[in-house]
């Protein structure tokens, strides 16, 4: 299970890590999907906006639970990469504790907040009651949703993300046949859909149980491990904080953009929603650098690899440019035949064909910012991804969808390019951050 990536080619180790975890990425992203597509089959419009409103939600509560869970990740490479085991138990157990005694108050104050949540996302009557039910099983869930990304963080601080992909792959399978169980056969509309993926996330968790206690590793976990202890807990919470709070503030943005999309009308409104969901496939190779950089780059730190570490963010940052300059080039000839697939309104295809030929330049620029911040979080300096990210949302991306809005009312290849120039603001600010890094850390080194 713990696996040592402080030493060997560089790019052999990112590969070697990063390519599960994309895999991982993806099925998520098809798990996702599953519900909506399983639910049109059986079920009218009411329940499948009731199923699409509330994994919504649930997409963004997971999200912010993954990004506290960094500072899992980070804190647990940092002492596998130097070789501390009782310390890595430690902070085993203490992410243990604190996620699981987090997620039954969470699950609590969730289904007492039911009705707020379903008003405050202006919910259409005719699928209120169904986004509620929906709601209500899956908050009640919360605690299996967090055991498994908390396994999965942990895995990946061990530096196994092989692991965590065989997880979701378990858990994708188990949701869609349970999807066909709840709502084919039983015909029980969102309260299947929500059951589907509660109880497929209890399946890959209790999976994920037998191949811990089966697998043998260096570390062993004593009761004394799972008790409190304040550093172990300033440690992780310090990392993933900001990180959480970044990822939420992200979710965010995108809802704000999306309601500025509607005001243009339902042709413009359907555009930018295809173009999110196609984007969001695209940006899982610039996402998997984030958590790459930041496992490996925690472990080397860990054993005192500085140059490696540096090494690991060039590798990223060329890796994600890589990616980005092939896809932003080719989707600026193929832009109408990548939404057509969506929809067979021919003006929504024309208007995502000019959002997506701005927007993809995101995708560019997200690579480089998201090796940074994996960088900044490897070194506990999680504030610094979460300044930029902040700063890019406050000043440039929603300003900038807003204005490109009014100023261009005909075209949304302007709003496409305020999402771009976000990122490309956010890696001006983490050069000079990172440069600020460098110089604190030879403060300290020569004093």
């Amino acid at each position: 299970m713990e696996k040592n990536l402080t030493s060997g080619s560089v790019l052999k180790s990112i590969l070697f890590f990063s390519l599960p975890y994309l895999l991982s990425y993806f099925l998520q992203t098809l798990y996702g999907m599953a519900d909506l597509f399983i639910i049109g089959q059986f079920e009218g419009v009411a329940s499948t906006t009731a199923v699409s409103i509330g994994s919504q939600v649930m997409h963004m509560i997971t999200v912010m639970i993954v990004g506290l869970a960094m500072g899992a990740t980070v804190t647990i490479g940092r002492a596998v990469g130097a070789e501390n085991k009782p310390r890595a138990a430690r902070l085993i157990g203490n992410t243990v504790t604190l996620f699981m005694a987090g997620s039954v108050v969470l699950a609590a104050v969730l289904v007492g907040l039911v009705d707020s949540i379903v008003r405050i996302v202006s919910t259409p009557e005719q699928a209120v009651a169904g986004t509620r039910t929906y709601l209500i099983i899956c908050f009640i869930g919360v605690p299996c949703i967090t055991a498994y990304n908390i396994m999965a963080s942990i895995f990946r601080g061990l530096g196994d993300s092989r692991s965590p992909m065989y997880f979701i792959a378990v858990a994708c399978a188990s949701n869609i046949a349970l999807d066909y169980l709840f709502m084919g056969a039983l015909h029980l509309g969102p309260a299947g859909a929500a059951l589907g993926t509660t109880l497929s996330q209890l399946v890959s968790v209790l999976i994920s149980l037998v191949v811990i206690l089966r697998r043998k590793s260096g570390i062993h976990l004593s009761g004394a491990d799972f008790k409190p202890e304040r550093s172990a807990l300033g440690e992780i919470l310090s990392i993933g904080i900001p990180v959480m709070m970044q990822d939420g503030f992200i979710q965010v943005s995108f809802m704000i953009i999306t309601i500025i999309a509607n005001h243009r009308g339902l042709t413009d409104a359907a555009a930018v929603g295809i173009v999110e969901k196609i984007i969001s496939f695209l940006f899982l190779v610039p996402s998997s650098m984030l958590s790459t950089v930041s496992a490996l780059g925690a472990q080397n730190i860990g054993a005192g690899k500085h140059d490696r570490v540096d090494a690991i963010l060039r590798y990223a940052i060329g890796i994600g440019l890589t990616f980005g300059l092939i896809v932003a080039v080719a989707v600026q000839f193929i832009a109408p035949s990548v939404v057509r697939p969506f929809t067979s309104d021919e003006a929504v295809v024309l208007a995502g064909a000019s959002y997506i030929r701005g927007y993809i330049f995101d995708c560019l620029f997200a690579g480089v910012q998201f090796s940074f911040s994996g960088y900044f979080c490897a070194y506990g300096k999680s504030g610094l991804s979460f300044l930029h990210n902040t700063l890019s949302i406050l000043l440039v991306r929603v300003p900038g969808a807003y204005l490109a809005s009014k100023f261009f009312p005909q075209t949304l290849l302007p709003m496409g390019l305020a999402s771009a120039c976000g990122s490309l603001f956010s890696i001006l600010v983490c050069v000079i951050a990172y440069h600020w890094l460098k110089r604190q850390q030879k403060a300290v080194l020569y004093g």
